[in-house]
């Protein structure tokens, strides 16, 4: 089975440099893009505009970034983590924030990693491609519940 990876970013250029470093690193899995932190939960519940379409199956890891309009990054977490669906769906905190609160929240609120972008494109690049190989090839995910 085809494993996902969800991208929630509001930047646009940010969106673009993580789709392409992807790409440039050969991981070829379908990306879901949330430009926002209410349509991420939105996405993956099958509410709001996404009522009665909810993903086929769920993301094996998600890129969250943490300053996001209508939902902040850590609220969206703090959702993830309290639903049984979404639980044990990887988080991987892709941030630009180098603040240490905002380390240490993501963290309580259960994101399995924190990494800052880097501000170069290749440093940006290597991070995203470091990111694609560990969670989609090397990490071993839970099993699906029947």
């Amino acid at each position: 089975m085809e494993k996902t990876i969800m991208l929630v970013e509001d930047n646009p250029d940010d969106e673009e440099l993580t789709l392409r470093a992807l790409r440039k690193a050969n991981i070829v899995n379908d990306v879901l893009v949330a430009r926002d932190g209410q349509e991420a939960l939105d996405v993956l519940f099958g509410t709001g505009k996404y009522t009665g379409k909810p993903p086929r199956t769920l993301p094996a890891v998600i890129l969250l970034d943490l300053k996001l309009p209508k939902l902040n990054g850590i609220d969206v977490l703090a959702r993830l983590r309290a639903d049984p669906r979404t639980r044990l769906i990887p988080v991987v905190v892709l941030t630009s924030s180098s603040e240490d609160e905002d380390m240490l929240r993501s963290y309580e609120s259960g994101a399995n990693s924190y990494v800052r972008k880097p501000v170069e494109f290749p440093a940006f690049a290597a991070a995203v491609t470091q990111l694609g190989v560990y969670w989609m090839l090397i990490n071993q995910g839970p099993p699906a519940r029947a």
